[in-house]
């Protein structure tokens, strides 16, 4: 798995008024919350002698704002692991303790980019965070189940200068050029962009260019000629505030925008694990859904712990305080963190997970990855355990 960098290497990177929420509520009741669990019996905030001591969470990258409910779990009271790159404290939400700890560890190049095999490979990990094409692309030797979605849209875009070409509005409007477009060597969608007609093979990733790894050097000797990839909750700030090269807009398309609606940064556990983890997940995924909401809300805390991470552990790259205000107002004002098509936060959308398996089959059996037999969004992700009462 090649990197999903948000964030700059140094030297590159360097040391936006918060944003009003507006109408922005759970439904009344215990703290700010609707019930949790739909309606499950028992205290809704014990999750001790029910869930593991720790409750382990893997993510994919290093600690970002993007992952603010998950870090919002992590209470005060908590250690840091410098060499393991994690954090454990008590499990807290809406400042109710909840019996049990939680450690959150990074992803990215403390686990060599390899996410999935890692949560296979250490079975002390309770939860991963997944990406639907991840997650169906390794189903056969590695089944997995997302059991809440924190990020509703997946912040991935393709971004170009707006100066160079102002004519653009849309992904669209690229492939009607012969523009290089750069991505990641291993995301599937721009095989989707390219059976679709919205760009053109010989422009993905030509041969006289690399595919993106996360350093902006293409994109600045290019002068703003191609289009690379990167993400709305990052490069548009880091290009506009701290690229000392460039230090102007960039404009972009979210890759959700074109229909390649892949969930991302879900937390799923191993297919085999879920009936085991049944009761501990009927009343910790409401407590997620709560922390995303509760995140959204008052982002200031989680912020402040994210810019601490980064900094104690040292990894090489910085994320200042105004990039994860910069990522808390991007997720709320394009809808990255947020209901789906009801009034829950957290759950699936079935029929949009079946339309992504109806892209991938295809694409990964052009790729001599075909998808296993059968395979369809149920065996990918559930709201079993989603409390629908819970929402933005």
């Amino acid at each position: 798995m090649t990197p999903r960098r948000r964030g700059l290497p140094r030297p590159l990177a360097a040391g936006l008024a918060a944003l009003a929420l507006g109408a922005c509520s759970l439904v009344p009741g215990g703290g700010g919350g609707g019930p949790s669990g739909g309606g499950q019996a028992g205290e809704p905030f014990q999750l001790a002698g029910v869930c593991p001591n720790p409750i382990v969470i893997q993510t994919d990258w290093n600690p970002e704002s993007e992952y603010g409910a998950t870090y919002n779990l992590v209470g005060d009271g908590y250690r840091v692991d410098k060499q393991r790159q994690a954090v454990r404290g008590p499990l807290v939400v809406e400042g109710r303790p909840t019996g049990v700890d939680v450690e959150v560890r990074a992803g990215g190049p403390v686990i060599d980019f390899q996410t999935i095999k890692t949560f296979f490979d250490d079975r002390s990990i309770t939860l991963s965070f997944m990406t639907t094409d991840e997650a169906a692309r390794n189903y056969a030797a590695m089944p997995t189940i997302s059991v809440v979605a924190p990020t509703e849209i997946n912040p991935q875009i393709l971004m170009w200068d707006p100066e160079t070409h102002p004519e653009w509005t849309t992904v669209v409007d690229i492939g009607q050029t012969n523009t290089p477009v750069l991505a990641t060597a291993d995301n599937a969608y721009p095989e989707f962009m390219i059976g679709s007609g919205i760009l053109r093979r010989q422009q993905v990733n030509p041969k006289h260019l690399d595919p993106y790894d996360g350093d902006p050097k293409q994109f600045l000797e290019s002068g703003g000629e191609i289009v690379q990839q990167g993400f709305a909750t990052a490069e548009p700030w880091l290009y506009r505030n701290q690229i000392e090269e460039w230090r102007k807009p960039v404009a972009f398309q979210l890759i959700h925008d074109t229909g390649y609606e892949v969930y991302s940064q879900t937390l799923a556990v191993r297919t085999g694990d879920k009936d085991k983890l049944a009761p501990c997940l009927r009343k910790l995924v409401p407590l997620v859904q709560r922390s995303t909401v509760d995140f959204a809300r008052h982002p200031q805390r989680v912020n402040d712990l994210i810019v601490d991470l980064v900094e104690q552990y040292d990894a090489g790259w910085e994320y200042p305080p105004q990039l994860a205000e910069f990522s808390v107002r991007q997720q709320l004002a394009l809808g990255l963190t947020g209901n789906g098509p009801d009034q829950t936060i957290g759950n699936f959308d079935i029929g949009r997970v079946a339309g992504v398996l109806d892209i991938l089959r295809p694409i990964f059996a052009g790729q001599k990855q075909p998808l296993p037999d059968g395979l369809g969004a149920e065996d990918l992700v559930t709201n079993e355990f989603i409390d629908p009462a819970i929402g933005l």
